[in-house]
C-alpha cells in the first residue's frame, strides 16, 4: 500500500522481474546491431572496447538504475523526489523519451506484415511476377545465377522492391504524406491491442505475458541458429563476422561504437530499467541480477552473430559475391537481406516464419516495457485519480488508442521518413549521455555515492565493490561527457538511403525533440529554485537534501551513523 492506501503492485515472483527485463534488454539491437558492429570495427578485436565499457560503464550504471528504483519503489519521475528534488528533470526528460519511444512499435507492425506474407508460395519478396514489381527488378534466380550483374543502378532486387513499393508505398519524401496503408494499419491496430492486454492491470498481467515473449525468441534464434551452421558458406560468414583486426582499436569510431551499443542493448538512461526495479521486494538481490542480466544480455548479441552472419555467408556464396557486399544493418538486415536469404534455403516459408516471430516477440517484449514504464510514471505522479482499480484500465486504453491515432502517420507513405526521424533525434545519444550526466551528479555527489552502497548492501546483504562509487563518481560522467562531446564533433544530419536529405524544417523538428527531453533538467531545476523560499544557498541545500521519509529510512540502517545523514544533504 502507498501512502494514499491504494495498491502499487510488485512482482509475482523474480521470474516474472527477470524475463520481463530479459526481454526488454534483449531487443533487436542484439541481432541487427552488434553483428553487424562488430564485423565493422575489427570483428573479434571489437570485444575488446564492448568488454571494456562494459564494465566500466554499462553494468554500473545497469546497478544503479535498477537499485534506485527498488531502494525508492517509485517510478523514474518520483523517485527523484526523494532522492533529489532539485534532479525531478531527469525523469521529465526520461518521459518525454518514453513519448517518442512509442514508435519503435513501428518495427513490430513491419515483422506482422512480412509474417503474414511468409505463407505464400513462392515467396513475395523472391521474385518479380508481382503487380508492384518494376522493369529494373530482379528476382533471385538471377542474382543467384553465374552471371553477375555490375552496374547497381541497372536493377533492384525483388526484395527491396517489396519492401519499398509493396509494404512502405514509400513517396518522394517526408514532404508527400500520401495516403495511410491500410494493411499497415490493421498490423498496427493488432499490436496496440496485444501491448495494452498485455499491460492493462500493470506488472500483474505483463509477468504473465513475458513468460512467452521473453522465452520464444530464444527458441526461434536456436532454430536459426543450427540451420545457420549448416548452410554452405556459413563460416565465411562468421569468419567476416569475428575475423580479428586489432588495427582496428587505434581508431576512435570503435570506441564511439562500442559505447552507443552498450548503452543501447543494456537500455540505459531511459528510466525504464528504474520502473522494473521498482516493483521488486525491497530484499530482491538485484547485486546479482544486474550482473546475470547484462552477461545474458551481450551473451545474446554474440550469438546472434554467429546466426546472422551464417546466414549472410550462405547468401553470398549462393549469389557468388563475397560477405561485405551483402551485409547490412538495421531494418535493411531484417527485412530485406534476411528475408532474401530464407528464400534461398530449402522450406523458405517455415524459416521466414521463424525469422519473423522471433522479430515479432523481440520487439513486443520491448515496447509493452516502454509503454509500461510511461504509465507507470504517471500513475506514480497521480496515484488517487490513476492508482485507483478500473480507472487505471480506462487510463492504460486510454494512452494506447490516443498513441494508435498518433501513429497513424507512421503507416502512410511517408511513414519511413517520419519513423527514422524521431529514432534519429527523440532519443538519440545526445539526450542518453546528457542523462547518464545528471544521474552520476545526482547520485555519486549529491545523494552521495556512499550512500548508494549502503542502500544497495542493505537491500541485497551484499556490499557492492568500491568499484561501483568510483565508476558513478568518475568513470562514468567522464566516459558519458567524452560520448556527447565526440557525438557533437562527429554529427552528421541523417539521411534515407544515403541519399534522401530531408528539408531544413525537418531537421529543426528533429533537433527540437532531443532538445525537449534535455532541456527538461535545467527548466525543472530552474522552476523549483525560484518557487522554493529563502536564501539561494537555503534553497539549493533544501532541494539537495532526500525526503524526509527517506532519510528516516536511511537511519533505520545500522550502518548509517548520525554523521552520514549531514552529509545526504551537504555533498555537493
Amino acid at each position: 500500500m502507498d501512502q494514499n492506501g491504494s495498491e502499487r503492485g510488485q512482482w509475482a515472483s523474480k521470474t516474472e522481474y527477470v524475463l520481463v527485463v530479459a526481454g526488454y534488454v534483449v531487443g533487436l539491437g542484439n541481432v541487427w546491431r552488434f553483428p553487424y558492429l562488430c564485423y565493422k570495427n575489427g570483428g573479434g578485436a571489437f570485444l575488446i572496447p564492448y568488454g571494456l565499457i562494459a564494465m566500466l560503464y554499462g553494468i554500473p550504471m545497469f546497478l544503479l538504475e535498477t537499485s534506485v528504483g527498488q531502494f525508492t519503489q517509485e517510478g523514474f519521475v518520483t523517485c527523484w523526489r526523494k532522492l533529489c528534488p532539485l534532479a525531478q528533470g531527469i525523469g521529465y526528460g526520461h518521459l518525454v523519451m518514453k513519448f517518442y519511444d512509442f514508435s519503435y512499435i513501428l518495427i513490430e507492425v513491419w515483422a506482422v506484415f512480412y509474417l503474414m506474407f511468409s505463407f505464400r508460395w513462392p515467396l513475395p519478396w523472391a521474385t518479380c511476377e508481382n503487380t508492384w514489381n518494376t522493369g529494373n527488378c530482379v528476382g533471385l534466380q538471377i542474382l543467384n545465377s553465374s552471371t553477375n550483374v555490375t552496374s547497381p543502378q541497372n536493377f533492384t532486387p525483388a526484395a527491396v522492391e517489396f519492401w519499398e513499393r509493396r509494404m512502405l508505398g514509400m513517396s518522394g519524401g517526408i514532404e508527400e504524406l500520401g495516403s495511410v496503408r491500410w494493411e499497415l494499419a490493421l498490423s498496427l491496430l493488432a499490436c496496440w491491442i496485444f501491448c495494452y492486454f498485455s499491460i492493462w492491470k500493470g506488472v500483474k498481467s505483463s509477468g504473465k505475458v513475458a513468460y512467452f515473449t521473453a522465452t520464444f525468441p530464444y527458441a526461434m534464434l536456436l532454430i536459426l541458429f543450427i540451420r545457420g551452421v549448416t548452410l554452405p558458406g556459413a563460416m565465411d560468414g562468421i569468419y567476416y563476422y569475428l575475423s580479428p583486426d586489432l588495427n582496428r582499436l587505434a581508431s576512435i569510431e570503435v570506441w564511439i561504437d562500442a559505447g552507443s551499443q552498450i548503452c543501447f542493448s543494456y537500455s540505459l538512461n531511459a528510466g525504464a530499467l528504474t520502473v522494473m526495479g521498482s516493483y521488486n521486494k525491497y530484499n530482491n538481490n538485484c547485486y546479482k541480477d544486474c550482473f546475470w542480466l547484462c552477461l545474458l544480455n551481450s551473451g545474446t548479441s554474440f550469438v546472434a552473430g554467429f546466426v546472422v552472419f551464417s546466414i549472410l555467408g550462405f547468401m553470398a556464396k549462393e549469389q557468388g559475391v563475397s560477405v561485405d557486399n551483402v551485409v547490412e544493418s538495421g531494418p535493411g538486415l531484417a527485412f530485406i537481406a534476411y528475408p532474401q536469404a530464407t528464400a534461398m534455403m530449402p522450406l523458405p516459408q517455415f524459416w521466414s516464419v521463424c525469422f519473423f516471430l522471433m522479430l515479432i516477440l523481440l520487439t513486443v517484449d520491448t515496447h509493452f516495457v516502454i509503454v509500461e514504464s510511461f504509465i507507470t510514471a504517471l500513475t506514480d505522479l497521480f496515484p488517487r485519480v490513476l492508482r485507483v482499480p478500473g480507472k487505471h484500465q480506462i487510463f492504460v486504453l486510454i494512452i494506447c488508442v490516443s498513441s494508435f491515432l498518433v501513429h497513424l502517420t507512421l503507416v502512410t507513405q511517408a511513414g519511413l521518413y517520419i519513423f527514422l526521424l524521431v529514432d534519429f533525434y527523440g532519443a538519440t545519444r545526445v539526450c542518453q549521455n546528457f542523462m547518464a550526466i545528471c544521474e552520476c551528479v545526482a547520485m555519486g555527489w549529491i545523494f552521495g555515492a556512499d550512500n548508494v552502497i549502503i542502500f544497495i548492501e542493505d537491500m541485497t546483504g551484499q556490499v557492492p565493490s568500491t568499484f561501483f562509487k568510483q565508476c558513478w563518481k568518475f568513470i562514468s560522467p567522464l566516459l558519458s561527457l567524452s560520448s556527447l562531446i565526440l557525438y557533437m564533433v562527429y554529427y552528421k544530419p541523417l539521411l534515407v538511403n544515403n541519399s534522401y536529405v530531408y528539408p531544413d524544417w525537418a531537421y529543426t523538428l528533429g533537433w527540437a525533440m532531443t532538445l525537449s527531453s534535455v532541456t527538461m533538467v535545467p527548466i525543472k531545476a530552474a522552476g523549483q529554485m525560484c518557487t522554493t523560499a529563502g536564501t539561494f544557498r537555503k534553497r539549493l541545500t533544501v532541494l539537495c537534501r532526500p525526503s524526509e521519509d527517506l532519510i528516516q529510512q536511511m537511519t533505520k540502517i545500522e550502518r548509517v551513523t548520525d554523521s552520514q545523514t549531514p552529509s545526504v544533504e551537504t555533498e555537493l
